[in-house]
């Protein structure tokens, strides 16, 4: 059983991330797995160049470029599910919102080493990091695929800036560079059927190793300005929709696009 909604509303409000131990059964993994598998096997043949040489993501799991309907309307289903649907209203009670699904792997390329970062780095300038960091985030619930050495994460500052030491890491300042250790980290191993509920704008970095391959729901409250960044592909279509026990993510999605483009 879930524990109490608040208990977990309370540890993301000081924490930044919570983890539950064995929230999905097998089945459920193994389901979402074979879909998961045949996207990445898609992807890694339409970008080979990219996948060799830098690649450690990619996004769009939803959209139609890869996936048939039946696949899709599955990922579409998990999401909305009441075990996700319960941990999304825990964190975000008012109009949750889906804005994409992204794959995380080990990269081909040994150089390319496990960095830490906010996700709002690549978005805006420091002042603004400073800003965005007080206000609205990004949710990320992470489904590990396989076993795999996880996440780094620095506790709490998903609404506290960096200290020095962060800061010369993350930035890469004075000598350091993103990769080096940094003395708050915490290691969080995850397993397949664990859920990691984490900032998206937290200090952060994913381990990589082992057979990496983990899925990630990015939600975000509908009160924020994140339109933008979401494609319409990775939608369910009305059909799809239709079938959807609890469409609540998407249709307010919808709704926001729709007020957007009014």
């Amino acid at each position: 059983m879930l524990e109490n909604s608040q208990q977990l509303s309370n540890r993301y409000n000081e924490h930044g991330y919570f983890v539950l131990r064995n929230y999905f059964d097998e089945a459920q993994i193994a389901s979402l797995r074979k879909v998961i598998l045949k996207f990445h096997e898609l992807w890694k043949d339409d970008n080979r160049r990219f996948y060799r040489e830098e690649a450690f993501n990619s996004s769009l799991i939803t959209g139609s470029e890869y996936l048939p309907d039946e696949d899709r309307t599955q990922l579409f289903d998990f999401i909305s599910s009441k075990k996700v649907m319960d941990v999304v209203d825990a964190v975000i009670p008012q109009n949750p919102a889906f804005m994409n699904t992204q794959l995380f792997f080990n990269p081909v390329n040994p150089e390319q080493k496990d960095f830490w970062h906010r996700d709002c780095q690549y978005d805006y300038d420091i002042e603004d990091q400073m800003r965005v960091i007080q206000e609205t985030q990004v949710l990320h619930l992470r489904v590990p695929l396989f076993d795999e050495l996880g996440m780094e994460i620095i506790p709490g500052t998903h609404k506290r800036w960096d200290n020095e030491e962060e800061y010369n890491v993350r930035q890469e300042e004075n000598g350091k560079v993103s990769n080096d250790p940094i003395s708050g980290g915490i290691n969080i191993p995850l397993a397949a059927g664990d859920l990691l509920v984490f900032s998206a704008d937290m200090i952060h970095r994913g381990l990589y190793g082992l057979d990496r391959l983990a899925w990630d729901i990015l939600i975000f409250d509908s009160a924020a300005d994140y339109i933008d960044y979401i494609d319409d592909d990775c939608l369910p279509s009305l059909s799809m929709l239709n079938k959807i026990a609890d469409p609540r993510l998407f249709i307010n999605t919808m709704q926001l696009k729709s007020t957007a483009c009014a």
